[in-house]
């Protein structure tokens, strides 16, 4: 005669999930995964033509303003890069990287 436990045991057993196969597994994840990086990246390059094809259409309003800034920037630019060159070289943080 069987126990209670031996036929729950059986009855479990019939009902066990199939094995795992690590090997399928990765391939269906890394399908996943090309999916959603393809499908990020036909997202990304529809917004840069939309920013490319935008920009394109008010360049010829926003040039001249930004070279006029540009134009009165471009000394005190070079003058900060000539700062913060020095600021590094005192503080000896470039010792590393000349040896």
């Amino acid at each position: 005669m069987t126990t209670p436990d031996t036929r729950l045991k059986a009855l479990f057993a019939a009902d066990l999930p199939p094995a795992r196969d690590a090997g399928f597994q990765a391939e269906v994840l890394g399908g996943l995964a090309r999916r959603r990086f393809l499908m990020d990246l036909a997202w990304l390059t529809g917004a840069c033509a939309l920013g490319a094809v935008a920009l394109g259409a008010v360049w010829p309003v926003l040039s001249p303003p930004l070279l006029d800034i540009g134009r009165s920037l471009a000394p005190a630019a070079l003058a900060a890069t000539i700062a913060a060159f020095i600021v590094l070289v005192a503080s000896g943080r470039t010792e590393g990287a000349a040896s």
